[in-house]
């Protein structure tokens, strides 16, 4: 997708878990800012904008393969791309 084509909202679903279905490199690469309640977070694993939720690493803990355990949190989700600027268009639930 040439940059001329490129929506100017994240996905409703994006997750940086390789082995998951919601993942998408180009998307990451751009950057993605997530508001989560009111407060921008850095820590978001998976979010989903429809659903509202997030999912964050719970500390340091790992499953018996090497994952991060994580926790979901419910709440109104907020995403856009960092590489737009101050006035990016967020991506929120209706």
């Amino acid at each position: 997708m040439s940059d001329d084509t490129k929506p100017d909202t994240p996905p409703r679903h994006l997750s940086v878990n390789p082995k998951s279905a919601h993942f998408d490199v180009e998307v990451l690469k751009r950057g993605v800012g997530i508001r989560f309640k009111d407060r921008q977070r850095t820590d978001i694993e998976e979010y989903d904008i429809d659903e509202g939720w997030v999912r964050v690493q719970a500390g340091k803990s790992v499953d018996r393969k090497g994952n991060p355990l994580t926790l979901k949190l419910n709440g109104p989700v907020e995403a856009w791309y960092e590489d737009l600027g101050e006035d990016a268009p967020v991506a929120k639930a209706d």
